[in-house]
């Protein structure tokens, strides 16, 4: 049965919403740094903390099956209010890095609730065509992440609380509007609590594995990159101080871009195919990497520019296309924790992959740490060829 044409919508409206929590800290890092006397490193160790708080809550949230036992639309809608709290507690005047380390954790632990719970549903309703709708759905989280940038830049004559007053909010209006129009889907099959024993076996099959590992490939260098992008346009004004950017404003549009990408790479596989798609977005993007010195040292900004936003779109438009691959090769059942689980073990990678290249970069120049980013996509590439 084909689903009401406002599930898709609301999916991805509410999936929207719910991550713009996400990098919400990271788009107001200058207020943060100046009202809490932080050093600069604070954005590196407070995007681990989110992505620490999302491994920890996708690794409980697999081992009790959340996403396969209770509605998935209900939990979203608990985690994206428990989640907005957390987010708005960080205007409290007394927070020390200690506090906002805390609350950052806590938002990513409630975000795990969010992003892959969002897929979960989706693949609820959409047997056939899921790398379109992941697409669309994966496009939401991109522009959610983004989101704070742009607020950061319209609203630049505002406080940073008030960013953050309003990605709280709309996090939790997305997850209200998901529990009234989006009840549990017709493919959805609810599971048991989960054993070891069902935990070892969702990577007992080649073919998921091949899957898993292209994802995790994938994610060692995107949570990587967006975070680095603001770095990388200060460094570049710094360095051209001819050139007039708002780095909010870019960031949005480099980081944004990859939600188009999303979506088009959700249409492309349905006629090439999901796996081939997937691994031409890997190539493409270890190229950007590998060129990134080159191109980035020029001083002719709209080459960088353009160069940053495909690089933003190649980064995530594997991301749907991996995700379907999970979920089409996990056993019903357990299809909600599979998804959970690859996400945990992804997001594992990312935090690895960011303290590695911020503390690089301490000794080499942010430009010539960038290739190696490189290692995932081209890891992925070969897992997925792997027998």
């Amino acid at each position: 049965m084909k689903p009401a044409p406002h599930i898709l919508p609301s999916i991805v409206f509410a999936q929207f919403c719910g991550t713009s929590l996400w990098f919400s800290g990271n788009a107001v890092m200058p207020g943060l740094i100046s009202d809490f006397y932080l050093n600069q490193n604070a954005v590196a160790h407070l995007t681990t903390a989110v992505q620490l708080g999302f491994i920890v809550g996708t690794l409980l949230f697999a081992i009790f099956a959340i996403a396969d036992r209770f509605s998935p639309s209900r939990v979203f809608l608990v985690c994206a209010t428990t989640g907005a709290l957390f987010n708005l507690a960080m205007i409290w005047q007394g927070n020390t890095l200690s506090t906002l380390l805390l609350l950052r954790f806590l938002t990513g632990f409630f975000l795990a609730g969010i992003y892959p719970v969002g897929m979960k549903i989706a693949a609820d309703y959409f047997d056939k065509g899921l790398g379109r709708s992941l697409g669309y759905l994966v496009g939401a989280l991109v522009l959610g992440t983004a989101f704070p940038h742009l607020l950061g830049d319209v609203l630049s004559s505002i406080s940073w609380q008030t960013v953050m007053i309003i990605t709280s909010c709309t996090a939790v209006f997305g997850g209200v509007l998901l529990q009234l129009l989006v009840p549990d889907g017709p493919y959805r099959k609810a599971g048991s609590a989960l054993s070891f024993k069902q935990l070892k076996d969702i990577f007992k099959d080649p073919n998921f594995n091949k899957a898993a590992l292209g994802y995790i490939g994938h994610m060692w260098e995107l949570y990587s990159f967006w975070t680095l992008v603001p770095a990388i346009l200060i460094i570049y004004l710094k360095q051209h101080p001819e050139t007039s950017l708002s780095v909010s404003l870019y960031s949005f549009i480099i980081i944004g871009a990859g939600s188009i990408a999303c979506v088009a790479g959700g249409y492309l596989s349905q006629k090439i195919g999901v796996q081939k798609m997937a691994k031409l977005f890997l190539l493409l993007s270890s190229m950007c990497c590998l060129i990134a010195p080159l191109l980035l040292s020029t001083a002719y900004y709209p080459v960088v520019i353009v160069f940053l936003v495909f690089w933003g779109m190649v980064v995530i438009a594997d991301s749907p296309l991996f995700s379907t691959l999970v979920a089409q090769r996990a056993a019903p059942s357990v299809k909600g924790t599979a998804l959970t689980m690859v996400n945990c073990i992804g997001f594992a990678i990312t935090i690895i992959s960011i303290q590695t290249l911020v503390l690089l970069q301490t000794f080499i120049p942010l430009m010539y740490v960038l290739p190696l980013l490189a290692i995932g996509p081209i890891f992925g590439l070969l897992a997925m060829r792997s027998r």
